[in-house]
């Protein structure tokens, strides 16, 4: 089971279990955090697309620690007019482990009750003589 969710303007592919790195969320370390803006959800081949969201669908996580990412060095220059600038940059970034993925009130494909309704047959129409 996995889903597409959207964290801070961005779209992650997340499975239960899963690590990865968001933009700095608030929070302290340990502290769980949900997120609603679930775009898309695979359920063992059952695909359920939001327009645009998911309704019901919700991912729990835990933050694991706050971190900055790589720096990134930004340097400007103008040729021949002495113009020379240098910048960095480093990303205050957030590690997240995906604990659960919800997705409402919908029973997944395997705790499905059978069903008792007796199916209703359409016998298809046979042609009279008369035309």
């Amino acid at each position: 089971m996995y889903a597409i969710v959207d964290i801070a303007g961005f779209q992650f592919n997340v499975e239960q279990g899963k690590k990865l790195y968001v933009h700095r969320l608030a929070g302290e370390d340990n502290d769980k955090v949900r997120f609603n803006n679930v775009l898309l959800t695979d359920n063992d081949g059952d695909v359920k697309v939001g327009t645009p969201t998911v309704e019901g669908a919700e991912i729990t996580a835990t933050i694991l620690q706050h971190v900055k990412g790589d720096k990134v060095i930004v340097f400007k220059k103008k040729r021949r007019k002495g113009y020379k600038k240098k910048n960095g940059h480093r990303q205050s970034l957030t590690q997240i482990r995906i604990d659960e993925i919800t997705i409402g009130n919908a029973v997944t494909p395997e705790a499905k009750e059978p069903e008792t309704a007796t199916p209703v047959v359409i016998e298809p129409e046979t042609k009279s003589e008369e035309e």
